[in-house]
């Protein structure tokens, strides 16, 4: 019988020293083992266990429920954003309104390579957008998250080097362990017929898809924000505005245009 992993996560409510040995003692004796423990937010511990026997996980529970040292919070199957808390310390931060909407801050870019490498082994479709302002870190990260998950990325449209729009690829690259990045900008601005019928072709794909400026891409597509299975959003700090104003500047003053419509 194959062991199976839980998340367990609880606060001490009196720190006494010892608190942890009695309860790795108590893991012990019901025959689970510890992968990773770490300390999460609010003063929380938080591990990764592992255990043959759900029943032996139901006692555990019962156990902590009783315990007057400490407030159990979650004893569960590991959700990616507890294995993520486990492994860096702090939890990812959820839109309040859109659940799919995942905050994340400049000086969080190890914890965001770090998510986003293990939605891109996860298989099959996946479409991801990324928002947010000019030099803050997209594309970066969507490539160094994949160079973790040793896939290979392909610029369908992008402005990382150059401005590259794509209206081909060759027969190697039609592969669904590739990650597709699309720039919305500039897929909208420069892109022809042939353009857009790659990226019909690539959603087709069962594979990743990543798309920067994902607000923009839908105006030029038959696509729409639902159709997104995740949306981050990236930040040089809480406080920042998202807005498209700087980029429809930066943009025109490369192109050579006076305008950008939108």
């Amino acid at each position: 019988m194959e062991k199976t992993e839980w998340y367990l996560e609880y606060e001490n409510i009196i720190n006494r020293p010892g608190l942890l040995g009695d309860i790795s003692s108590l893991l012990g004796m019901l025959s689970i083992n510890i992968i990773t423990i770490n300390g999460v937010e609010n003063s929380r511990r938080g591990m990764l266990l592992l255990s043959q026997y759900d029943e032996n996980i139901s006692r555990l529970k019962s156990i902590l429920q009783t315990m007057d040292t400490i407030k159990l919070f979650k004893l569960r199957k590991p959700k990616l954003r507890d294995k993520m808390a486990v492994r860096h310390g702090k939890y990812i931060h959820t839109d309040s309104d859109d659940k799919k909407t995942i905050r994340f801050v400049r000086g969080e870019l190890g914890l965001l390579v770090d998510f986003m490498a293990e939605l891109y082994k996860q298989e099959g479709h996946k479409l991801i957008g990324i928002r947010g302002m000019p030099r803050v870190g997209k594309t970066e990260s969507i490539v160094a998250a994949s160079v973790c998950a040793n896939k290979r990325w392909l610029f369908v449209s992008s402005t990382m080097i150059k401005q590259t729009v794509r209206s081909q690829l060759i027969e190697g690259e039609y592969n669904p362990d590739n990650i597709y990045i699309i720039d919305g900008v500039v897929s909208k601005r420069k892109a022809n017929e042939k353009h857009w019928q790659l990226i019909r072709e690539i959603m087709q794909l069962p594979a990743i898809k990543v798309v920067e400026h994902p607000d923009i891409f839908v105006q030029s597509t038959e696509y729409n924000m639902d159709d997104f299975d995740y949306i981050i959003e990236l930040r040089t700090d809480e406080e920042e505005e998202i807005t498209y104003e700087p980029i429809k500047k930066e943009f025109s003053e490369q192109s050579g245009l006076s305008m950008f419509d939108f």
